[in-house]
């Protein structure tokens, strides 16, 4: 495709959307501008009745003040995070009455609440469908037990076995991964599940696009779920049924919904594609242009992947099941979970596919992190483009550092919004103060999730350095310890290193008052955003 030129390149594949037909202008004249007046009445309405509760007040100033004590009392003995108590705190100092309100009515979950009985009850059934080879468990403990133990914790939650045998390639690149991608579709014979945050149409996904539909006029199975904020700006609310002409079955995973959606969380940040339950990939990287740098939103678009072969293929099969099936009367799992996925014997290390589910009180995407950073020796090297962290994950990062373990930590050069970057920099300050090395990359953005560890540990997969990431999404990753792969992905992160700027206390000190100002307000709500 290289050879083509880029007049060549923007016609190729499949669009099924006319100019303007996606985008916030047309949108505005669409469901979404429908979705955006609802919720700010929604916003009017709760602050409405704060107002008219507020006439009342000077007759209870008394009952405010013993039920400000009350929801003190109440948020210090709750499990809720430390970081998220003291944001409520805040707020309820602030706001009494309102704080409480807003508390209540985020905390009531209210267009969630099936959503998270249903994930449940499919976690439930299909919790048994991939059972734990003991052998392959009993040889890493011998080999690490540390990290066995990581092993166990990962398989304890919603199961996810360890693998050995497994082969792993690791892209630097978006476009590295487009390339892949497309030759592993084109061998397709069954099913091809894909799972994405982001769907946009363009020259990425155009030529995903069009090779689903001539495979799926060959007779196989193409199931497709992405996540309700494409509808926001990118597609519009009858693309299913467009996908649905071409063959695809398609879901868009919770839509918003106005007036029974309490916040924007629990989206579905996962990238999954699998191949016939022989081929998965994972990483970073969206099914969008940015993503494959043919279209510059912040400079050059840094982002990372990885392809797996062999038996470890299922745990992805089984977690874009599970997410599809949310929805669905029965549970068809044993077609697409039972089909022959061929090892590779001449392949050493270990491998776990894992998610993340914000349902629950399992903060598996964080736990990893921290085991990784608490059982280094050597160094832990990181590529994140957030870096909006809760007090444990902070102390781990400078705990790590000051045990002599080589911390680095790669975040974007150009930022993609201001408020996170403005929250990022609260953090530099403490973690310098601790060893801890943060480079910033110079080229443009850093979307990559990588961890990799003493040449024998690592994760790629979609859970940023966040608190949307680590609370508030559905995640996945792949862990890996001792594969060859991960020699590759250091190698990366090292050439990646030489496009950085080191970021010094004289850096900190040359930021813009207004965005220092911008981060140090911010991060009284920073677990909300």
């Amino acid at each position: 495709m290289s050879n083509l030129s880029n007049k060549e390149l923007q016609n190729k594949g499949i669009r099924l959307l006319k100019k303007g037909q996606k985008g916030i202008i047309h949108a505005m004249f669409s469901r979404l501008g429908l979705i955006i007046l609802l919720l700010v009445i929604q916003g009017l309405a709760l602050f409405g009745v704060f107002i008219w509760f507020s006439q009342f007040l000077p007759h209870i100033i008394g009952g405010v003040a013993l039920y400000s004590i009350i929801m003190v009392l109440y948020i210090l003995n709750s499990r809720m995070d430390p970081t998220a108590k003291i944001t409520w705190l805040v707020i309820m100092m602030i706001l009494p009455v309102f704080g409480a309100m807003l508390f209540w009515f985020t905390k009531s979950e209210i267009g969630h609440i099936a959503t998270k009985k249903r994930v449940e009850q499919v976690i439930e059934e299909t919790g048994n469908e991939l059972s734990q080879n003991q052998d392959i468990l009993e040889k890493l403990k011998q080999d690490n037990p540390g990290a066995a133990s990581l092993a166990t914790y990962l398989n304890r939650s919603h199961c996810h076995p360890i693998y050995d045998q497994t082969e792993v390639e690791y892209f630097p690149l978006g476009e590295n991964k487009w390339v892949e991608m497309l030759k592993q579709l084109e061998q397709a014979k069954d099913f091809i599940f894909l799972e994405y945050f982001i769907v946009d149409e363009g020259l990425m996904w155009g030529t995903v696009l069009d090779v689903l539909a001539r495979k799926a006029k060959e007779g196989v199975e193409i199931r497709m779920l992405y996540d309700g904020t494409c509808e926001f700006s990118l597609l519009p609310h009858n693309y299913p049924k467009k996908l649905a002409e071409l063959g695809i079955h398609c879901k868009v995973f919770a839509p918003f919904t106005p007036f029974v959606s309490t916040h924007y969380n629990y989206r579905d940040h996962r990238k999954i594609m699998v191949i016939d339950g022989k081929v998965a990939f994972t990483g970073g990287v969206n099914l969008a242009d940015e993503y494959i740098n043919t279209r510059e939103l912040h400079g050059h678009w840094k982002d990372t992947a990885i392809m797996l072969k062999g038996e470890a293929v299922k745990s992805f099969t089984l977690m874009f099941l599970q997410m599809w099936s949310l929805d669905e009367k029965t549970l068809d799992f044993d077609r697409f979970l039972n089909v022959p996925a061929p090892s590779n014997p001449n392949t050493s290390g270990y491998v776990i596919p894992y998610g993340d589910c914000p349902l629950d009180e399992d903060r598996v995407g964080e736990m990893v992190y921290m085991d990784i950073l608490n059982r280094a020796t050597d160094y832990v090297h990181i590529m994140s483009p957030y870096l909006i962290l809760d007090g444990e994950m902070e102390t781990a990062l400078k705990f790590a550092a000051e045990r002599g373990v080589d911390v680095k930590l790669i975040l974007p050069g150009i930022p993609d919004k201001n408020s996170p970057y403005a929250l990022a920099r609260t953090h530099y300050a403490s973690l310098l103060d601790s060893g801890v090395k943060i480079y910033e990359y110079t080229p443009g953005f850093v979307h990559a999730k990588v961890f990799v560890s003493d040449d024998r540990e690592g994760v790629v997969g979609t859970i940023n350095l966040d608190y949307r990431s680590l609370y508030h999404h559905f995640e996945c990753a792949s862990w890996m310890y001792d594969t060859p792969v991960l020699q590759t992905i250091e190698k990366d992160f090292q050439e990646t290193l030489a496009n950085c700027r080191v970021v010094t206390y004289d850096t900190i000190k040359s930021q813009k008052w207004y965005e220092k100002l911008l981060g140090i307000v911010l991060k009284v709500v920073a677990p909300l955003m």
